[in-house]
């Protein structure tokens, strides 16, 4: 595996991604390690394996392929067990069930993956179930995942942050795997369509703080109710719903709710009143 060398993890958000290029031009003078990974991702090519190297100089070079668009299935296969920590494949092309093995192998180092847009299906995320370590997972459009791939995740009880945005195959019934997140921070859920009646599972989530499950038109003043127990809450995005000021009500116990998007609900003003007071 690689080398101990490491840094201290923040947020994980997408702002932490290294530059897309080295910056020229503009007065910096770029590091050795810059040129050295700029110079293996020219001769890519000639590299069978990086799992030597400290973990922190293949995870620039793995960077600095992702970012020229110079990795691909076969020059992946030189990152298998290298310990990375993080790995933005957001968008990027050609990524499916067969890249997961390698992405899997960094195993317990592994704390955040995007793979949005890909196409992984749900027999690829079988592979994830030794990255216990994982904090955050981002599978936006990726319609090939369903509710048997939320069961493949069901016991990564270290996320902090869940992300299925415009995902049709979910249902309520899938949505039982999120139960035993019981550290999850952060659940974006914006337009999948099929969840109405799921939100019960999020019941024991205590650490939620931010729900995102706008332009979710199946969701109704019942699926408030479960949400009524979630004290941490601090950020709920439900607009584009058929929540009522029926479904509003159960959010009055919410003291730490500051935002609240209900644009295109039908609440009456007198109902979001009564709630602020």
């Amino acid at each position: 595996m690689g080398g101990a060398c490491s840094r201290k993890r923040g947020q994980l958000d997408h702002e932490d991604r290294p530059p897309l290029e080295i910056q020229r031009g503009q007065g910096k003078c770029p590091s050795l390690m810059e040129l050295c990974a700029h110079k293996i991702r020219e001769d890519i090519d000639r590299y069978n394996t990086f799992s030597m190297l400290p973990r922190d100089i293949s995870q620039q070079i793995f960077n600095e392929l992702v970012n020229s668009q110079r990795l691909t299935d076969i020059s992946l296969e030189a990152f298998r067990d290298c310990a990375l920590q993080d790995l933005y494949l957001g968008e990027y092309p050609g990524v499916n069930d067969k890249w997961m093995d390698v992405i899997a192998s960094q195993g317990s180092s592994l704390l955040c993956v995007d793979l949005s847009g890909s196409d992984v299906s749900n027999s690829g995320l079988i592979n994830l179930k030794d990255c216990t370590n994982l904090q955050s997972l981002n599978f936006n459009d990726c319609n090939q995942i369903s509710d048997c791939g939320l069961g493949h995740i069901s016991d990564l009880s270290n996320l902090t942050s869940l992300s299925f945005r415009r995902n049709n195959a979910i249902t309520a019934q899938g949505m039982s795997a999120f139960a035993g997140l019981i550290n999850l921070s952060k659940l974006d859920l914006e337009r999948c369509i099929g969840i109405h009646g799921g939100l019960g599972h999020l019941k024991g989530l205590t650490k939620l703080e931010s729900l995102n499950i706008k332009w979710c038109n199946c969701i109704t003043d019942s699926d408030m109710k479960p949400l009524s127990g979630l004290r941490n809450l601090k950020s709920l995005q439900i607009s584009c719903s058929k929540v009522t000021d029926v479904g509003i009500t159960y959010l009055k116990g919410l003291q730490k709710l500051s935002l609240l998007n209900l644009e295109g609900c039908p609440v009456t003003a007198a109902c979001l009143d009564s709630l602020s007071g």
